[in-house]
């Protein structure tokens, strides 16, 4: 809680005009006739120093736009969301998940990328750099590395955040001639089971993305 004019409670205190110039140490007695004497107020603006820093100021005008300070920091507050590729995630779905991502980061929010290994596809976890690649490539107009791709276990993972606003450009913005919504994404919660290692993985979906023609994808996760 704010302590103001005679609720402060330290006997001297350092006293601050709202223009910024320092009227020094001097006891709260003082300091609250020196702010009355303005017609303003005297506001603890620092009470966990020794002494407390106290400025004058017209306490409504102050207590506003400390409110609006407040919600302009809450508003741009930066979110990390994630989206999931797989190896085998198809050209169609790709679209959509990066129009997704565009969403984003057009959100201010930063986005992590993961693409899971399943099977036998472990063995050619450098196909997940191909693909993390790929999608740097193509959100370049919207963003740019925050964390480059690693390898952690089974996963291929890495961070990008929003370029500055002037400089976006979407490019997934639209899919079929139509602004993308919620409903746009399909469910697919049953290949979210985990597959064991020593499952078959059709070499036909490795080969496709070794030549570069993404594969079917897992449900978005905000």
């Amino acid at each position: 809680m704010t302590r103001i004019n005679d609720r402060i409670r330290a006997p001297r205190v350092r006293v601050v005009m709202a223009t910024g110039e320092q009227l020094g140490v001097m006891s709260s007695r003082d300091a609250l006739a020196k702010a009355q004497s303005l017609g303003l107020d005297l506001v603890e603006i620092a009470g966990q120093v020794d002494p407390p820093v106290c400025k004058i100021v017209d306490y409504g005008k102050y207590k506003y736009e400390q409110a609006k300070l407040k919600k302009q920091k809450s508003k741009s507050a930066t979110r990390m969301k994630e989206v999931k590729f797989r190896v085998g995630t198809g050209q169609h779905d790709y679209n959509i998940k990066l129009g997704r991502a565009e969403g984003f980061l057009e959100g201010n929010h930063k986005c992590r990328f993961v693409l899971q290994f399943r099977g036998r596809e472990n063995a050619h976890k450098d196909l997940g750099f191909v693909v993390l690649n790929r999608i740097i490539e193509d959100l370049k107009t919207m963003a740019q590395v925050d964390q480059p791709p690693r390898l952690n276990g089974r996963a291929v993972a890495m961070i990008l955040s929003p370029l500055p606003a002037h400089q976006r450009k979407r490019k997934f913005h639209l899919f079929h001639g139509e602004l993308m919504e919620e409903d746009d994404f399909e469910t697919d919660d049953a290949l979210d089971e985990e597959i064991p290692d020593d499952d078959f993985v059709p070499d036909e979906a490795i080969g496709e993305v070794n030549s570069s023609a993404p594969v079917e994808a897992d449900k978005d996760i905000n």
